[in-house]
């Protein structure tokens, strides 16, 4: 559905009913943060659809095998349809940005070696993945530090401190 603004449409599938145990509004509390990356980058002009599918080890696992040759479940995984600059595929229609797959068991056992909470470390994955839908990567150290440098900026605007702990000289 596109909104009539031409913000960024989410669409948030709860596939493992652990997800409510973060927070039972994760539909309105996710949306926000892909409008903010969104907005950050600059892309794409006009109305957008994000799917977020919010699953588990196993779902992430097949995935990860399927389109990516690993047989391991990850944090996330984006499948960006168009890189984020193409056209809308109907004149008039949001561009279809892609859908961003996170594993339950990856984001609660990695915030807790990080010692941060699961709701955060779930935000972050969340700015990460769009990045990754609007074309950022992290395959060489410049790539790296400009996708870290964004996550922490756009983060920091909902109150979430620096997931990376870069020292303020190495974000600015």
């Amino acid at each position: 559905m596109m909104r009539p603004d031409g913000q960024v449409d989410v669409t948030v599938t709860v596939a493992d009913d652990r997800w409510a145990s973060l927070d039972a509004a994760l539909s309105e509390r996710l949306p926000p943060l892909v409008e903010a990356t969104c907005a950050a980058t600059g892309g794409p002009p006009g109305a957008a659809e994000v799917s977020l599918v919010l699953g588990d080890d196993a779902m992430v696992r097949r995935l990860n095998h399927s389109y990516r040759g690993q047989d391991k479940p990850t944090n996330v995984l984006s499948f960006a349809l168009n890189e984020g600059d193409g056209p809308a595929l109907l004149p008039g229609a949001p561009v279809m940005l892609g859908d961003v797959v996170i594993a339950f068991e990856r984001v609660v056992e990695e915030a807790q070696s990080a010692g941060r909470s699961p709701l955060v470390h779930l935000c972050h994955l969340v700015v990460h993945g769009v990045l990754h839908l609007l074309g950022y990567d992290h395959q060489n150290d410049a790539d790296a530090l400009a996708m870290e440098r964004l996550e922490t900026e756009i983060l920091a605007g909902f109150g979430i401190p620096d997931p990376y702990g870069l020292p303020a000289s190495r974000i600015q």
